[in-house]
């Protein structure tokens, strides 16, 4: 059923005569409604129950006729009026407008009904309406054949546009939508919050595309680029907003697997092991279960914990570290849980402790291999029911705090032999994650290489250098026992060392080019009895373990010096 509108907010009998004339015609499939802005009853009291008029309890806007629902009407005739109060958009009917002399409104004679008359007959015969219902038909198809979802709403934050892929990417149905406040159908915000009509004072609407978590109606999470844009009247003043936004959900995780492999919340690697660690962080970050950090010093385990809790829902709160290995018993109680004033020598103004810090955040306990079994008992109390008592006081503080520890300590050989709780291991240990030594990671070494060097380089303001294959070689037959740190520090010494573009086995610290030396050493002299002739690798290792010494190189590879510099003319891309 094709539905019609006719309204004139000064004249009352304009709506109802255009009304009559329809009628009188027995347009089937046609239902025109008379409207004003007084009481719709006045209009069927005057009129025949046929013409209606329909006031719903909305308040007025720009998309308001004298509280008429314009978004049920496929047409709106404005009648007597001087201009069209609706800007072209999505969802908004076709609006004609009908003018007639003011004379001869006032004397309502048959020249006024002949001029109706035939305006209406003009509209329906001529084709004009067909035309204005295929245009909107056609408008509204090319919206919703878009993949990008468009929603549209009033200054009142009533929704007059849903098209189809909006449905598809929220799972509400457009028409659950229509005509009800954004805030009263999504859970929470759909805009995120970065719409002015969420909350009061002057406009300010974002300019560029930004992301934002939206939960569709199911509750399945869904990631989303929205854009928002003004929708302006004739006067210039904003009136409402078209908000275009896709899922980019799937997107962005091919991304964070496929393109950004090298680097995740701030820790780099390609390798196997180190991309398994940036999937536990996925999984933990938006969980509140205590996690357990369990690796060799110096692979980065404050950093897993401070990614864990950065990717998180915590993350407006604070993640506040403790080095428990680092204090003694009655410093660390002070610092976990704080003291009152004259709790002990010193104690002279009360103090909140990490824990009280932590509230709504992360605490990192690292060395928690470290606490005596005192400290294990209090700190039990602790993870069980979120609770403590400061140093010296009697009000007992209650804590959300999220524990994730660490230890470079085999806890269950600490449990066997008595030095830890098992009780505690299993509060802490909720989930264990294992981090991988620099030695079973070496593809990604070249990686971390190039960002120690880079982050050095902007920081002593100088540029870059290369590490040569010779110097590189070395670095990689290196266990690191000290791991990512130790590879930290080596490359500050490095650029301490180096003032030339490229990096030399002489650059590097003497213990490195020992320990190469012997395990290359054990090489050559494996490959000369295999071999009995002299390679450009065999030359290249006894020169570097000898530092460049052509005698010592020569002993080193039981040839005369003759021969190994016979071997050097013939091979001058060792020099």
């Amino acid at each position: 059923m094709t539905s019609l509108l006719f309204y004139s907010s000064k004249h009352i009998e304009l709506p109802l005569l255009a009304a009559a004339c329809l009628k009188v015609r027995g347009q089937v499939g046609l239902l025109a409604s008379a409207a004003f802005p007084g009481d719709p009853q006045r209009a069927l009291e005057q009129f025949d129950r046929t013409t209606t008029g329909q006031k719903l309890p909305r308040p007025d806007g720009v998309f308001d006729l004298g509280g008429i629902d314009i978004f049920s009407y496929d047409l709106i005739v404005l009648l007597g009026e001087e201009d069209n109060p609706f800007p072209p958009l999505p969802g908004i009917p076709p609006v004609l407008i009908w003018q007639f002399p003011e004379e001869m409104i006032q004397k309502l004679d048959r020249a006024l009904l002949a001029d109706l008359t035939g305006k209406v007959g003009a509209l329906l015969d001529q084709g004009y309406l067909d035309s204005l219902l295929r245009t909107r038909l056609n408008a509204e198809l090319v919206l919703d054949s878009l993949h990008e979802g468009i929603i549209a709403h009033d200054r009142h934050r009533r929704i007059f546009y849903f098209n189809k892929a909006a449905e598809t990417i929220t799972g509400f149905r457009r028409h659950e939508l229509l005509g009800h406040d954004c805030h009263e159908v999504f859970p929470g915000t759909f805009c995120g919050g970065n719409c002015s009509f969420c909350g009061e004072g002057e406009l300010d609407l974002p300019v560029d595309p930004y992301h934002l978590l939206f939960r569709t109606k199911d509750g399945a999470e869904r990631r989303l680029e929205m854009s928002i844009t003004p929708m302006g009247h004739g006067d210039g003043s904003v009136q409402g907003v078209v908000a275009s936004f896709r899922d980019l959900t799937r997107e962005l995780e091919l991304a964070e697997r496929l393109v950004d492999q090298d680097r995740y919340a701030g820790i780099i690697g390609r390798s196997p092991a180190i991309r398994q660690v940036f999937q536990s962080i996925r999984e933990l970050a938006d969980s509140n279960v205590p996690v357990l950090i369990s690796g060799e010093s110096g692979t980065g385990k404050e950093l897993v914990a401070a990614a864990i809790h950065h990717e998180g829902r915590r993350v407006a709160k604070l993640f506040v570290p403790v080095n428990c290995g680092a204090l003694p018993e009655n410093l660390l109680e002070s610092e976990l849980f704080g003291h009152v004033r004259g709790a002990f020598t010193g104690a002279i103004r009360d103090k909140k402790g990490r824990f009280e810090l932590a509230d709504g955040g992360s605490i990192f306990l690292d060395e928690i291999g470290d606490i005596t079994q005192a400290m294990q008992v209090k700190l039990l109390r602790v993870l069980q029911n979120g609770t403590f008592q400061r140093v010296g006081g009697e009000e007992t503080v209650t804590v959300d705090v999220r524990v994730i520890s660490a230890t470079h300590k085999d806890l269950m050989a600490e449990i066997a032999a008595g030095r830890f709780r098992e009780d505690l291991f299993y509060r802490l240990c909720v989930v264990p994650l294992d981090l991988p030594p620099l030695r079973e990671r070496k593809s990604d070494l070249s990686l971390l290489i190039s960002h120690f060097i880079k982050q050095i380089a902007a920081d002593e303001g100088r540029d870059e250098v290369v590490l040569s294959p010779e110097a590189l070689e070395v670095l990689m037959t290196w266990d690191w026992p000290g791991n990512v740190r130790e590879l930290q520090n080596i490359i500050r010494y490095i650029m301490v060392r180096c003032r030339e573009e490229i990096v030399r086995p002489h650059h590097l610290p003497e213990n490195l080019l020992v320990g190469a030396g012997k395990r290359m050493s054990v090489v050559g002299g494996a490959a000369r009895k295999r071999r009995q002739k002299l390679s450009v690798d065999q030359v290249r290792r006894a020169l570097l373990e000898t530092g460049g010494n052509r005698l010592q190189a020569a002993r080193l590879l039981e040839v005369g010096r003759a021969t190994l510099y016979r071997f050097l003319d013939n091979h001058p891309e060792i020099n």
